[in-house]
């Protein structure tokens, strides 16, 4: 019975094997004439690799002597023969003609092709047409069509080499102005079969800040815009927010802000209050040391003292007063049988040290000097003049 059963598990697996190979896609072994290839299998899988060499005197596909298992079968096509070469493919470029040279007598004649190659891509030679030759080793030049790149003018920068042409390889090294540079790490950008390297533009970037009570998380490298910059406030320290840690942002004019950390026990709170005065600015929750913020007064209020406070050692300095106008009303006018010189002038609000000017009502004269008809405003008073 335990024989019945291997015999049966082993049936099952030949046959799943089998299924397994037939939904996969395979190959036989290639047939090389002249040749030999490892490894040796009786099936290949897809994406297998062998590699095969040819008997003396004749030469393996200018592709190589290796091939893969592919869906189509084995590429590139192995094969041994007498002729190195196969039928030239230009990468790049197009076939033109085919002509039969000897390069002197009586030496055998040898076949050319000549060909030119696409918009962007020249011969190794620079010319416009080119020639590939059939050699023991393939076909040469190997590469029959590289590409080209130009230094074209570079705004915000300039290279010696400014309108040159480079082919795929060589390489140029573009002088940015102060404050620019190009987008590769090295300084040097290669022509390559895509372009250049790296962009060859000078663009606009953001030199590592000078740091104050604070660090750069990522130092080294230079910043573009739009890229980021963390930074950590050092122990003891702290953002105008209250924050140990801030961000900042390359813009086109440099950084968006320098760190800014200070002594948490140095910081000072809200500005003092001012009667019929407040700050010119957005009142903020706490100030660095040497903060400075600016006062105003309402309409018709006088600035007495400083007109800024700074903070320092967690204080602010004194701030300022605003002192009062002098308020003139119809019935202190009345009171007074006065009025104001000027029929129009209807002020009854008078700025420290303004000059008012009086009369009597109609039918009144005056019972003070002439003088008293000149006030000045004081703090907030005037000595008024009287008529009866």
């Amino acid at each position: 019975m335990p024989n019945m059963l291997l015999s049966l598990v082993n049936v099952i697996v030949t046959l799943w094997v089998s299924w397994t190979y037939g939904q996969e896609t395979t190959c036989d072994p290639p047939a090389i004439a002249n040749g030999v290839y490892a490894p040796l299998r009786t099936k290949y899988r897809l994406e297998d690799v062998i590699t095969y060499s040819c008997d003396n005197g004749l030469y393996h596909s200018s592709h190589g002597n290796t091939t893969k298992c592919t869906e189509e079968g084995w590429a590139p096509p192995p094969r041994c023969s007498l002729n190195p070469c196969e039928f030239p493919d230009i990468k790049h470029g197009v076939l033109y003609a085919e002509v039969l040279y000897r390069s002197h007598f009586p030496a055998p004649l040898e076949k050319w092709f000549y060909y030119s190659c696409d918009e962007n891509y020249l011969p190794p030679t620079k010319d416009y047409w080119g020639h590939i030759t059939c050699t023991p080793e393939g076909w040469t030049p190997k590469e029959p069509c590289v590409r080209k790149c130009v230094v074209n003018n570079l705004e915000h920068g300039h290279s010696a080499s400014n309108g040159k042409t480079y082919l795929q390889g060589e390489t140029v090294e573009p002088l940015c102005n102060p404050g620019y540079s190009h987008g590769s790490p090295q300084s040097m950008l290669t022509c390559t079969e895509n372009g250049w390297s790296s962009s060859l533009s000078c663009l606009k970037h953001c030199d590592m800040p000078l740091f104050e009570n604070a660090t750069a998380i990522i130092t080294g490298k230079a910043f573009r815009p739009n890229d980021t910059l963390d930074y950590q406030c050092l122990y003891g320290y702290e953002t105008r927010d209250g924050r140990t840690s801030g961000t900042m942002v390359c813009g086109e004019d440099g950084w968006s802000h320098l760190p800014s950390c200070f002594k948490s026990a140095e910081k000072c709170g809200p500005p003092p209050a001012v009667g019929n005065g407040d700050i010119t600015s957005v009142p903020l929750a706490a100030y660095p040391p040497g903060s400075r913020v600016e006062y105003q007064c309402q309409a018709y209020y006088e600035l007495q003292g400083p007109k800024y406070v700074t903070c320092s050692n967690a204080k602010w300095s004194e701030p300022p007063k605003c002192l009062d106008p002098c308020v003139i009303s119809e019935e202190i006018l009345n009171e007074n049988n006065i009025q104001f010189k000027t029929k129009g002038d209807k002020t009854h609000y008078v700025k420290r040290g303004d000059i008012i000017q009086f009369s009597c009502k109609p039918g009144h004269s005056a019972v003070t000097s002439e003088q008293s008809f000149k006030a000045v405003c004081g703090e907030g008073t005037v000595q008024f003049p009287r008529c009866e």
